[in-house]
């Protein structure tokens, strides 16, 4: 049988005794996720070194799946455990109410934030917004390296008009960390903004977005 930290009660043990789950550390977190350790390490052992060798909980939410597997003691099916406990944390954060007016660069940010953090290629979104600035509808155009023919403004703007929007706010990440944008990033702006004069659905801002922080097209003056 596994070890087990004679220092410790097992996390799950501890919360049925009634302690928070707010109390547990990292280690302790990621050890009930993966509920099991090996044959010869217990799951708390387990849980630390993968902390330690990945650097940390962070960079483990942006591993890939077998990238999660190169610790020995970690199969696919504790990987895809760890995975979905990530994947369930950024869909509660995106879909928390107080974050669907979308009234300002930093909240659209804000928004798409828990959705493009650790993302290895760029991803081009849609904010379609009614004449209050709510979300109506939140899309993803694009995945890979923006250019004309991938972002094509008939995809662009296809839900806008479906869902009868007054605006939109299109976003993309720079997964360099780099908010500065590209030749193509201000040419795509540029392009937008004329067809969504023509079809009466402007365009309201392009965000470029890192992790850290973000780059507003309208207020650093390309859009009016």
């Amino acid at each position: 049988m596994a070890r087990i930290h004679s220092d410790y009660k097992l996390p799950i043990q501890k919360c049925i005794d009634g302690a928070s789950l707010h109390e547990l550390s990292d280690i302790e977190l990621l050890a009930v996720i993966m509920g099991t350790g090996t044959k010869d390490t217990d799951v708390l052992e387990l849980a630390s070194k993968l902390i330690k060798n990945m650097g940390g909980l962070s960079a483990i939410s942006r591993a890939g799946l077998r990238e999660i597997t190169f610790e020995k003691g970690i199969g696919l099916k504790k990987a895809v455990k760890i995975q979905a406990a990530f994947e369930i944390g950024r869909r509660a954060i995106t879909d928390a109410p107080n974050l669907k007016l979308i009234n300002s660069p930093v909240a659209a940010w804000n928004l798409l934030l828990p959705e493009i953090a650790g993302l290895q290629k760029e991803e081009f979104r849609v904010l379609v917004l009614n004449n209050k600035n709510m979300l109506l509808k939140k899309i993803i155009v694009s995945v890979g390296t923006i250019t004309e023919s991938i972002v094509h403004p008939r995809e662009v703007f296809r839900d806008a008009i479906k869902e009868a929007g007054s605006g939109i706010i299109v976003a993309h990440n720079h997964p360099s960390g780099n908010t500065t944008p590209s030749k193509q990033d201000i040419d795509t702006t540029l392009r937008l903004i004329e067809v969504g004069k023509i079809l009466g659905i402007p365009l309201l801002d392009h965000i470029i977005m890192t992790n850290l922080s973000y780059y507003s097209m309208k207020e650093n003056g390309y859009i009016h």
